[in-house]
């Protein structure tokens, strides 16, 4: 008996000790988490400081970013739809927790243990807010407990609507809007209290990816970012299927903007959007740093008015021809050749009323301002500018259609037997639709993505004609690798970022790779100068500097291009209206972007010093009969100079 007490005293003793053991575990774990934590005192005090300064390369003060005074506003001020949509889309059990939702918490483990990564976050209102204000963005396991912990002591210290009405106050909704109020000054131009229905779910659908969704950057997304709230306020019963019905139509109708303009607005808010996703929100619009970009103040001065004149211009046209509602547009993009870096952009004719940027996200049909491409391509795999290809009717049997596919040129004439130079420089169409059918329509779409290129080459011979549509940005890059020896550059606005202290935050690694060799890079440079030389670009013969290019006009006249280039910038310009409409009959590359082109590099000239072009030495420049591809003589009508892979170039006359 004795020793079995002796047994049941000590196992009481070793039960005792192990749950003091695993107490203490917790209570020291609890300390080693929370000891560093902030003091949530602080929240309501909250402030962002220090301004963000954008500067040209040139040291001109482009734009200064800060978080506007904040105007904090009651709660009960705050729309109602905006406060019912907030907790539909972000935390539907916000007035049941206690700061954690288990089981959004359990949902999200088992999503990211199967992508293997943290991509789902489960966070609350509460949780959210102190991350917001407390914590780094970064997606750690430990800033979770942290963010966990502190959602609990705000739950301790405030009521729900406390909380909710710190929220709204205090998150950050895009484009420097911190604060519902902010929010709706920045987005609508008008006070909290007076949002529509509309415009509180597309407020209340911003701080998922407020860098994505706002309306500032990209219209469209936001319409469907807004439209999903919509839907989860009507699946919640908040609206009824009327209002949801009759709201999910309305269009985006921003309000006039108020900030003080800034110089190169495209530009600057490329770059915001740029380091928002780079650096974070929170760092860039108070962490008071300092950032040199790419941008040339002059030339950008020199490109906006080479677009407001060339747009005038057109619209007059438009107007003598009686087009209903004339609305011309134009991005402009000019690139340093051997850099990379952005010299101007301008993404339309008002930022203040369009901010959508036609530089970087509008996606539109290059015409043959896509043919290079393919050229580029043909030379790259042997073919010599001399080699000559059929300008012929021809038709082509395309899978799963009843007729025929029989491509035109653009003029209406054919000219028989010519060289793939003549063919480009007069920009025929029958002879591009032989030559990709010949190397083979998906081979030239790799290649097209080599260059550059990043939206959808679709692999089918009309491929040839531009019917694809790409970003200007990505078309001008991939023409300045011509000029730069086959290297492919990708285009970028930030050179360096310095915080407060002038400790660098972050330096530009210019992305490089060899796209083409640079003999075949030459061959390009000196086909395309031949468009200006010979063909539809001879109104560029103005300029008394090497410089090379190519016109593109769609279907219809919906879209004129000219992208070009000189040994040292590279530039593409294009014209057309956001709703896809005709710019006018005869309102093509050569007539309406290259004017614009003109103007901007005659003046951008003017602050560059007189270069050539590359020349390899395995080339050779030699007199060709751009008709034949043979020897040309001295009295020859079609006699150009065109360069040559030594070995390749024509050995007799015609």
């Amino acid at each position: 008996m004795t020793r079995l007490r002796f047994n049941k005293k000590n196992v009481a003793i070793l039960l005792f000790l192990a749950c003091g053991l695993f107490f203490g575990i917790l209570v020291g774990a609890f300390l080693a988490l929370s000891h560093d934590l902030p003091q949530i005192l602080n929240l309501e005090t909250f402030r962002p400081s220090s301004v963000t300064r954008i500067y040209s390369v040139d040291k001109v003060l482009l734009a200064e970013l800060f978080v506007e005074k904040r105007d904090p506003i009651p709660l009960k001020v705050i729309p109602y739809y905006l406060k019912k949509a907030l907790i539909a889309t972000e935390d539907r059990t916000f007035y049941q927790h206690s700061g954690i939702d288990l089981k959004g918490i359990l949902r999200a483990v088992i999503s990211d243990i199967r992508a293997g990564e943290f991509v789902e976050g489960a966070s609350t209102i509460t949780q959210q807010l102190a991350k917001t204000l407390f914590l780094t963005p970064r997606k750690t396991l430990l800033r979770k407990i942290k963010e966990a912990f502190l959602a609990f002591q705000l739950e301790r210290r405030y009521t729900k609507n406390e909380i909710l009405g710190l929220y709204l106050n205090q998150v950050y909704f895009g484009s420097g809007a911190y604060g519902v109020e902010s929010a709706a000054r920045i987005f609508f131009g008008k006070q909290a209290k007076d949002l529509d229905l509309a415009e509180c779910a597309l407020i209340a659908g911003l701080p998922k990816a407020p860098s994505r969704y706002s309306p500032l950057i990209n219209k469209d997304l936001a319409i469907k970012r807004r439209n999903i709230v919509l839907t989860q306020m009507k699946d919640t019963g908040i609206i009824s299927e009327t209002a949801f019905t009759k709201t999910r139509k309305e269009q985006l109708c921003p309000g006039k903007q108020n900030n003080k303009p800034v110089k190169a607005p495209y530009f600057v808010d490329y770059i915001k959007n740029f380091l928002e996703k780079t650096l974070g929100s929170s760092k860039l619009y108070k962490g008071g740093l300092t950032v040199y970009t790419t941008l040339d103040s002059k030339l950008q001065k020199a490109a906006e008015h080479a677009v407001a004149n060339g747009l005038l211009a057109i619209e007059k046209r438009m107007k003598k021809q009686r087009l209903k509602n004339p609305a011309p547009e134009c991005a402009l993009v000019s690139l340093d050749v051997q850099s990379g870096g952005i010299l101007t952009m301008i993404g339309g004719k008002n930022f203040y009323k369009t901010p959508f940027n036609r530089v970087t996200s509008a996606r539109r049909q290059p015409g043959s301002a896509f043919k290079p491409i393919v050229y580029a391509y043909a030379v790259e795999h042997g073919f010599p500018q001399s080699r000559t290809i059929l300008d012929a009717p021809i038709a082509f049997k395309i899978a799963n259609r009843r007729n025929d596919w029989r491509p035109e040129n653009f003029s209406g004439d054919y000219k028989g037997e010519m060289t793939l130079r003549m063919a480009l420089t007069l920009s025929k169409n029958i002879p591009a639709v032989r030559l990709i059918e010949m190397l083979g329509p998906s081979s030239v779409a790799r290649f097209g993505y080599s260059l550059g290129i990043e939206s959808t080459l679709h692999p089918n011979l009309s491929l040839a004609l531009g019917t694809s549509e790409v970003k200007l940005i990505n078309l001008t890059a991939a023409y300045a690798v011509f000029p730069n020896k086959g290297e492919l550059i990708k285009p970028y606005g930030v050179m360096e970022v310095v915080d407060r202290s002038g400790r660098l935050v972050w330096r530009v690694k210019p992305q490089k790779k060899v796209a083409m060799s640079r003999a075949g890079a030459a061959i390009m440079t000196d086909m395309l100068k031949g468009v200006i030389q010979e063909g539809t670009g001879k109104k560029a013969r103005v300029i008394k500097r090497p410089v090379a290019g190519k016109t593109g006009t769609t279907n219809g006249y919906k879209d004129a291009l000219f992208i070009g280039f000189s040994p040292s910038i590279a530039t593409g310009v294009w014209v057309g209206q956001d709703v896809f409409t005709t710019l006018g009959k005869w309102e093509t590359g050569a007539r309406a972007a290259l004017p614009i082109w003109i103007e901007f590099m005659t003046k951008a000239f003017d602050e560059k010093s007189f270069q050539y072009f590359d020349m390899p030495d395995d080339l050779v420049k030699i007199p060709m009969d751009s008709l034949t591809g043979l020897l040309a003589s001295d009295d020859s009508p079609w006699s150009v100079t065109a360069l040559f892979k030594k070995g390749t170039e024509p050995t007799r006359f015609r």
